[in-house]
Order: C-alpha cells, then sequence, then structure tokens
C-alpha cells in the first residue's frame, strides 16, 4: 500500500504542460489534420529509490551508473545500478581522523574517487588531505603530494578510456590554485606518474586574494591542437584557451596555462553573496563537445552557448542571466507551509531545454528558452532538507538527494513542446527543426511563419510558405486578392502546383489554367501601356522567361496538351498572338503554329514550321495556301518530303492553284518528279500531268505520251481522256498517236495523212506488231490512194509498192485514172510477176520436201510395228530393285521396267484426284471381273465375254499407268517442285536419319 509520504508526494509534483498538448495532431495523406486525444506524459518524472540511509546523507556521485553516497557516520556506500542489492560499505573513519568530508569525485567511467578532506572548525592542528580509491579497490590511498591543499574542484579527462589510470586531470584547490596530476593503481601505490614525481602547480588564479574554486572544466576543441580550460569562483568564471604542441609532455595543460602569465586571463564576474557556485556543462556524451554551459549564482543562472569559431578568444557566446522563478505552480491548499522561500538555489542540473533548480524543499523546472517555470516538486520534511541534484554525464539520469532519501528523475521528450516555444520567440527555422516527424506541428510553425510573413508585407515569401502548410487553399487566395497581391497568389499557385500528385489531375487542371490566366493578364498589362515598345520592357521579358519556365514542366505541359483548347482560348481573349504561338510551339501544336503563322502571313515561317513538324497530314491541310503565295518553295518543299506524301490526295490543292502558268509550272514540276522520280503510276496524277501539258507546255504532249508506249495495257493516262483534251485543243498529231494506241487505225491514218504522208506509214506499219496482215494491208492501201488521188504522182507510187509487201501493182490499178497507159506500169507489172513466179517454186519446193517427209514417218512407223525389247531373267525393278520376272510388269520404250503394282503405287500420288478415282475403280472392276470367273466356269461363249471384259479393263488402266515412262514422261516432270519428303513424314523421316 501507498505511504501517506508517497501520496503527498506524487499530488505535490505538478508539470506545466500546453493546453493542447492533450491532443496528438497528425495529418493524413489527404492532407486533413486529425486530432488524436492522448494523454501527455510529464517531462521530469520523480522516482524514489528504494533505500533507507542506516545516517544522514553528505555527499553522493553518480556516474556510468555507479553511485557512491557519503553519509555523515563517515560510511561510503558503492551501488552499482546492474547489481542494486548488492551494496558495499566502507568505513573511512580511519583515514579521517580529525578531518570532516568537505568533497567526493568521481570520474565518467565511475573507476577513479577521489574524497577531499578539511579540518574541522577550529582545529588548527589538522591539514587539508586526499584521498583515492579505485572502484576494485575496498582501501582508501592517501596522496601526499597534495596534502595541506584543499581541492575543491576536480576537471577529469573525459577522452580517458583507462580503467587503471585516470589520464592528465586538473584539481583546483580552495586557494585558487590549480594542480595537473595523473592518478591511479600501481598494486598498492598511489602513483602521480611512473616515477611518482607526476604532480605540479601549472597555474594561481589566486594570487593576492585566493579565491576558492568551485568548478573546474577541459577540452580538446576537435579537429585541432586546441584546448580550452573554464573555471569558477565564487563570482568568477574563467576562460583559458591555447595550443598543446606536443601531447606527449607533462604536464599536458602546462602548455596552455603558460600564455596567461604575462597576460590577463580572460573572465566573467557577477557579485555574489553565496559561500558556492556551482558550473554545468550540456552535452549528449562526455567525449562530445559541450554544447552549452551553465552557471548558478545567487540571483539566478547565467546560461551561454559554446562554439569555438566565433571569437577564439571566447567560446561562451549568447550569454544570458536566467532569473529563478518566484512563483509556484503548486495551489495553496498543499500546505503552503511546506513551500518556504529561499534566496537562491543550493544546487542544478542542467539539460539541453532545461534547468532543474534544487531548494532545500523543493525542485524547480525552468525552460532555457523562455524562462518559464514548467515544472515543481515539494519534498515532505520527513524525507529531510535536500543536500544536492546531480547528473550522471554517461547515463544522463539525474538524482537528487535529501539527508533520509534518493530519488530519480526520468526526463521524457523534453524537446515535445520546444517548437512551440521557437515559434512565440519568432525563430521559425528552429521551430520545425524540433517538430521531428509530427506534420500538425509542422503544418503550425508554417501557418505561423506565413501569418508574420504576410503581416510583414513580405507576401511572396508568405506566399512559398502558405504554399507548404495545410492551411485553407481559398483562404490564402483570398487573402492574396484582398491586398492584390498577384504576384504573391501566382507564387502559391505555382508552389501549391508542385505538390500535387500525377494523379491528381483536376487540381492540377485548375490551378494551371488559373495561372496561366495570371501570366497572360500581367502581361496584357504591360503590353496595353507599351503598346510598340512593349518587348523591350525588362518587366515583360521576365514575365515571359518566367512562363516559358513555367510551361516547360512536365505536368504543365501535360495539363496544356490535354486542355490546349481551354488555354488557347485563354491566350485568344487577351489578344497575346506571340504566346499562343510560342505555347503552340513548346507543345508541338504545329496545327495552331501555322495557323497563326498564316493569319500574320508569315508564309515563309509557316512554310519552315510546315516542314520540320512529323505530321504529314498537315501539308495536306495547309499547301493550298502555302501554293498560291510561294509556289516554287512549296513545291521544293513537297518534292523534299518524297514519298511520305501521297500525291492523289494533294490533287485538291493543286488544281486550286493551276490558274496562271506560273504556278502551273511549279505544279508540272512537282508531277514530273512524282512520274519520272518516283515511279508514281496512278492514272488521276498522270492525267493531271497531261491536261498541264496540253494547257500550258503543248510541246510536251508528244513526248509524254511517247514516254508511254504503245501498249494500252501499260500506259499509266486515260487515253480516251487524253484524245479528248487534244481534240479540244487541235493537237492532231498527239490525236493520231492516241487514236493508234486505242486501236482505231483508219481514224488515225486519215488524221496522219493531213500532217503527212510519212506519219501515216508509221502509223500503218504499227499493226505488224500484232500480227494482222489483212489491217496493214487496208491501211497501206488507204495510203497509196492518197498517194495516187492527190498528189498523181506514178513514180512515186511506184516507190510506195516496194515499201510495203503486202501491196501489190494490181491493189493500186484501181486508183490510177483511165487514161494512163501500161507503160507506166511496166516495170511494176514485170516485178509482180517475177515476184509470184519465186513465189510459186518456193510452194513446189515445199511440197516436195513434204512429200518426202511424210514417207519417211510411214518408214518408222512400219519399222516400229516390228520393234522388240528383250526382258533378261536378271533385270529387276527399277523401283524396288526386286527381280523383274516375278510378278506381272511393263517394258518402257527408254528402256525402264517396273512391275505393275510398284508402278501403280509410285504413279498413283503424281495423277490427279479424278484419275485417281479412275484407277481405283478399275482396278476393282478388275478384281470382281477376275473372281467372277474363278467362281463361274461355263461355256466358252460366257468365258470369251469375260476375257474380252478384262481386256479392256487392262487396257483402260495401261492409258492411265503406262502412256508414258514414270520417269522419263510428263508427269515426273510436272512433279519436280515436289518435296521428296511428305510433310506428314517429315518428324519420323527425322528421327530415322539421326
Amino acid at each position: 500500500m501507498t505511504s501517506v509520504f508517497d501520496q503527498y508526494e506524487q499530488a505535490s509534483q505538478r508539470s506545466k504542460q500546453p493546453a493542447q498538448s492533450s491532443v496528438r495532431p497528425e495529418i493524413n495523406p489527404a492532407g486533413l489534420i486529425q486530432m488524436k486525444l492522448q494523454d501527455e506524459i510529464p517531462i521530469f518524472i520523480k522516482q524514489k529509490v528504494n533505500f533507507m540511509p542506516p545516517d544522514k546523507i553528505v555527499h553522493m556521485c553518480v556516474s556510468s551508473n555507479y553511485v557512491v553516497i557519503a553519509m555523515a557516520n563517515n560510511i561510503i556506500l558503492r551501488i552499482d545500478m546492474k547489481q542494486p542489492d548488492k551494496p558495499e560499505e566502507i568505513d573511512i573513519t580511519k583515514y579521517l581522523g580529525n578531518l570532516k568530508l568537505s568533497g567526493m569525485f568521481l570520474d565518467p567511467l565511475g573507476y577513479h574517487l577521489l574524497i577531499a578532506a578539511a579540518p574541522k572548525q577550529n582545529d588548527p592542528t589538522s591539514v587539508p588531505e586526499l584521498f583515492y580509491l579505485h572502484r576494485k579497490a575496498t582501501k582508501f590511498k592517501q596522496s601526499s603530494k597534495f596534502r595541506g591543499h584543499e581541492i575543491t574542484a576536480v576537471g577529469w579527462n573525459v577522452s580517458n578510456t583507462s580503467e587503471t589510470t585516470s589520464g592528465p586531470i586538473l584539481l583546483g584547490s580552495s586557494k585558487g590554485l590549480i594542480f595537473e596530476t595523473e592518478i591511479g593503481l600501481d598494486g598498492d601505490k598511489i602513483f602521480t606518474t611512473s616515477l611518482e614525481q607526476y604532480s605540479k602547480q601549472v597555474f594561481d588564479i589566486g594570487k593576492d586574494s585566493k579565491p576558492p574554486i568551485t568548478g573546474i572544466e577541459f577540452r580538446r576543441i576537435p579537429n585541432t591542437d586546441k584546448y580550452v580550460i573554464i573555471l569558477t569562483t565564487l563570482i568568477r568564471i574563467y576562460q583559458y584557451i591555447g595550443v598543446v604542441n606536443n601531447h606527449e609532455e607533462k604536464p599536458l595543460l602546462q602548455q596552455v596555462f603558460s600564455k596567461y602569465l604575462n597576460i590577463k586571463e580572460r573572465f566573467n564576474q557577477l557579485e555574489s553573496s553565496l559561500p558556492y557556485s556551482k558550473m554545468q556543462f550540456y552535452y549528449s556524451f562526455p567525449q562530445e563537445f559541450p554544447k552549452s554551459f551553465s552557471w548558478l549564482t545567487e540571483t539566478g543562472i547565467l546560461y551561454a552557448q559554446v562554439d569555438t569559431k566565433s571569437d577564439p578568444e571566447n567560446i561562451l557566446i549568447n550569454q544570458q542571466f536566467l532569473p529563478c522563478p518566484e512563483t509556484s505552480l503548486l495551489s495553496s491548499s498543499i500546505n503552503n507551509t511546506n513551500k518556504k522561500k529561499t534566496a537562491a538555489p543550493l544546487s542544478f542540473v542542467l539539460t539541453e531545454f532545461h534547468v532543474l533548480l534544487l531548494y532545500v524543499d523543493h525542485v524547480k523546472g525552468v525552460s532555457l528558452l523562455n524562462q518559464e517555470l514548467i515544472f515543481e516538486d515539494i519534498y515532505n520534511d520527513a524525507y529531510g532538507k535536500l543536500v544536492n541534484i546531480v547528473k550522471d554525464c554517461i547515463s544522463g539520469s539525474i538524482w537528487a538527494y535529501s539527508e533520509r532519501a534518493v530519488f530519480k528523475y526520468k526526463v521524457t521528450k523534453e524537446d515535445r513542446n520546444v517548437w512551440q516555444v521557437y515559434i512565440d520567440k519568432g525563430e521559425f527555422d528552429l521551430a520545425k527543426q524540433y517538430c521531428g516527424d509530427n506534420p500538425a506541428h509542422i503544418n503550425q510553425v508554417l501557418v505561423k511563419q506565413a501569418e508574420n510573413l504576410f503581416n510583414n508585407k513580405e507576401y511572396e515569401k508568405s506566399a512559398l510558405i502558405y504554399a507548404d502548410s495545410h492551411s485553407s487553399f481559398e483562404e490564402v487566395c483570398l487573402k492574396f486578392m484582398e491586398k492584390n497581391q498577384m504576384e504573391a497568389l501566382k507564387t502559391f499557385l505555382v508552389k501549391k502546383l508542385e505538390g500535387l500528385r500525377p494523379q491528381d489531375k483536376t487540381q492540377i487542371t485548375m490551378l494551371v489554367v488559373w495561372i496561366v490566366e495570371l501570366f497572360v493578364s500581367q502581361m496584357g498589362e504591360i503590353r496595353c501601356s507599351e503598346s510598340t515598345t512593349y518587348q523591350q520592357n525588362p518587366r515583360y521579358v521576365e514575365l515571359q522567361k518566367l512562363f516559358d519556365s513555367f510551361l516547360a514542366i512536365d505536368k504543365v505541359d501535360d495539363c496544356v496538351r490535354k486542355n490546349r483548347s481551354v488555354i488557347c482560348n485563354i491566350l485568344a481573349s487577351h489578344g497575346d498572338k506571340d504566346i499562343l504561338l510560342k505555347l503552340s510551339i513548346m507543345n508541338r501544336n504545329y496545327e495552331e503554329v501555322i495557323r497563326q503563322q498564316l493569319y500574320k502571313r508569315n508564309f515563309l515561317e509557316a512554310l519552315e514550321v510546315l516542314k520540320s513538324q512529323p505530321n504529314k497530314e498537315l501539308f495536306y491541310q495547309f499547301i493550298s495556301t502555302l501554293l498560291d503565295e510561294l509556289p516554287k518553295p512549296t513545291v521544293a518543299a513537297i518534292i523534299a518530303q518524297g514519298s511520305l506524301l501521297k500525291p492523289s490526295r494533294l490533287i485538291p490543292a493543286l488544281v486550286s492553284c493551276t490558274t496562271d502558268e506560273k504556278h502551273a509550272r511549279e505544279i508540272i514540276r512537282y508531277l514530273e518528279h512524282c512520274i519520272y522520280e518516283q515511279s508514281c503510276q496512278e492514272q488521276a496524277i498522270h492525267n493531271f500531268l497531261l491536261s498541264l501539258y496540253v494547257r500550258y507546255k503543248k510541246d510536251e504532249v508528244m513526248r509524254y505520251i511517247s514516254s508511254q508506249g504503245q501498249d494500252i495495257s501499260m500506259v499509266h493516262y486515260d487515253v480516251r481522256y487524253a484524245l479528248r483534251l487534244c481534240k479540244e485543243n487541235d493537237l492532231t498529231e498527239a490525236c493520231v498517236q492516241l487514236s493508234a494506241l486505242l486501236g482505231l487505225w483508219t481514224t488515225a491514218i486519215d488524221l496522219a495523212l493531213t500532217i503527212s504522208v510519212d506519219l501515216a506509214k508509221q502509223i500503218a506499219a504499227m499493226p505488224s506488231h500484232h500480227g494482222n496482215d489483212e489491217l496493214r494491208k487496208k491501211l497501206w492501201l488507204k495510203i497509196a490512194e492518197h498517194v495516187v488521188r492527190e498528189k498523181n504522182d506514178i513514180k512515186q507510187a511506184m516507190e510506195f509498192l516496194q515499201q510495203c509487201e503486202l501491196v501489190r501493182i494490181e491493189d493500186i490499178l484501181p486508183f490510177f485514172d483511165d487514161f494512163v497507159t501500161i507503160d507506166h506500169f511496166k516495170e511494176a507489172i514485170c516485178n509482180s510477176l517475177q515476184e509470184y513466179n519465186r513465189h510459186m517454186q518456193d510452194l513446189k519446193e515445199e511440197m516436195e520436201e513434204a512429200t518426202k517427209a511424210a514417207e519417211v514417218i510411214r518408214q518408222d512407223i512400219k519399222a516400229f510395228r516390228n520393234r522388240c525389247t528383250f526382258v533378261h531373267s536378271k533385270d529387276v525393278c527399277n523401283n524396288c530393285n526386286i527381280q523383274l520376272l516375278l510378278r506381272p510388269f511393263y517394258v518402257f520404250p527408254c528402256g525402264h521396267r517396273f512391275h505393275s503394282d510398284c508402278l501403280v503405287a509410285a504413279l498413283t500420288p503424281m495423277l490427279t484426284l479424278q484419275d485417281q478415282t479412275k484407277l481405283a475403280e478399275l482396278q476393282h472392276q478388275l478384281t470382281m471381273a477376275t473372281n467372277g470367273d474363278l467362281n463361274r466356269g461355263g461355256d466358252n461363249a460366257s468365258i470369251s465375254a469375260s476375257l474380252s471384259t478384262k481386256e479392256q479393263i487392262k487396257a483402260d488402266i495401261d492409258e492411265l499407268i503406262a502412256s508414258e515412262c514414270l520417269y522419263c514422261g510428263d508427269l515426273m516432270i510436272e512433279s519436280i517442285d515436289k518435296p521428296f519428303i511428305d510433310e506428314d513424314d517429315y518428324e519420323r523421316v527425322v528421327k530415322e536419319w539421326a
């Protein structure tokens, strides 16, 4: 059961916590703050140690969880907190004699204990002594080197790791003397050095006044050879900073003090009437260089930050005085008689953010940041007066002890409310630093910081901070709009946009559209105020650069692409064509870019954009306008695209631009490129080119028609369309060629004769390629008629007969007048008769040769009837290599021999499906006929009929399979492209071969 005293202790302990500390705010992924109830644990929690001292406690030291307690009955109690139930008691009465224990000092490792003893009052015969006790020893050793010096302070070597020796340490005496020594175990002896000589006075701060030294610390400044030594007396703080060149030299710190033998040392002085003072440093662990310093005086605590960089002669910076609190956190209902006011604390302990002040009957905790009293603990008189409060420099635990009890303070998250203190002080960066991973606290800091900047009219900085916070979006926007701070609003929106996730598409779209509107509005104001020189305005140039950078952001670029029409409408509504054009270029909206360039009549720029962009569909869309304005460059551009463009899709644009010869000639150039370079065969392209030739380059028509050839199936233009065009434009020679191409020979000859006889002859000679002699003769007769009747030139008519072998003199005689005498045709008639004679002689020779050839054939047939082939007993089938005579067989004139069944089996796959069916049916009929003879028997007539039927079936089978040799016939030649192995048998054969 809890004692009444313990209940009183619990009731008398109070901590001041902020009102909001009862809730724990969090921010969920959606950015909403959730408030969760949570009971806050006090920063300082006191626990009474289960220990009842047999006598009053006068001194206590704690280090590395090792406790040493000195009691008024001269008993030293050593307790290892790892084994608290096994304390050690050592009686020091015989060592002290008439002396009293004046001080007890334990090194950071907890291995080396020094006890200072001083004469009792009114005892002039005794002198101060110093005793040493090792952790593993039970007997104190007296130091002869320090006899007569009352040691009041010890500066331990925090870098020492040895359990047997302390390393160089500093000792301060009650008369201002400073000694350096090294102590430890050497058997049963105390040694100062290995030769027992290492103990030397290194400095004297007293000189005339002889002030007692109340505290001493020394540290090596990291990464240097400098050492700093801090000493305190009752009213002064001394700083000694110097370089140690030789770390092996003993005494080590003499090299630092020697600097101050001839110069005045640096100190701070505060008036105090107290007979004591205390110095404390804060560090996370002893080997770390201290972060802060504090010193107890009569009126309060002197607190300073430790910094070795700002001033080489002063490491205690930002000094401030913390007065001891006069108020109380405890209610008046708690035994006001116990709240005794004392002028100054007896002792104190320094933590990172607080200082615990020890009074006679209570302990107070004060914040170092705002000097606010946050903790108070009243002690019961039953435990006696409080004596001291100490801190374990290794574990960080805090111990307070009274005359009759020992207490331990647990420090729990003492930085929990530091961020709030820094907010109140306006140090927002430090506040964020101490918010830890609590997003709600960070948000509060950001909101306060943003509000502070906003109130100080630093709107853009405020916007950046607001964007990082979770403040209401609408509220922040309205704040900037009320102040007409559009630039700050834009900054806020851009920063908010950066924090959005890709999946927040709606929010991204809203912010991008708003930011674009703000940019365009700002630039529009400058453009309106400076209508002609706005592009030279530095502010306008800066806005343009910022806008370009904004549009280059990935999520912005993606949003603009997906909402292109909205953005373009905004830009168009402000009339900013330059930005619209630039935006279109940045977003690769080439269609809009070309439109804008055409709108500005920058045709050459539009053509360059069209050439450089990858979307070929835009050529078909804009080529008409560009051809109309820039025919030659545009044609060069589409020619450069080569086969990437389809000429047929360009025809509408090309047709619309053929209104004058200048444009038509450029279009002709493109069409010629398509036909002659790209081998275009589309009829529409050829027809279009031919129509342009007819209209603008008539001399090219014949060249084009000739290049296409005289085979109507091979030309790529519409011949009838071309004929109609040429007729409409009186291109007779072209009509002649086209009529001939269509097979209108008579029309072609008639048209050719209107031009020249030679052209008509060329046309008349064309049907020779078709093997139509009758037509040729007809055409030549028309020419002959024209020559005879039109020119009436007998000589020319006779020469004409020599040019065509199909026309004879008798064919053209009707064309001459009746008055023409035969003398004019004498030579021609004689030549004709001679020709007939030669022809008859040739026919006679051909008849004789045919008679001889027929006789030879008759003799061959006769000889073939008597031909025979010999089959030997050793002959084998050419298919199965088995003796031929064993089964029915076939022998072919070529010499190949096959069994009948082998021939059928080999030949069947080569037959057509129809022949295979017929062969199977004949074989079945033969089998039925043979079986019928065996079963039937009968008379001779029936047998003869049966044999006749079988012979017919065999003859039909022979017709199918024995009409030609398997190896030498047409079937073998036709099967040359068939594989040797069927696909179905391929895998099996491959496995067998493998």
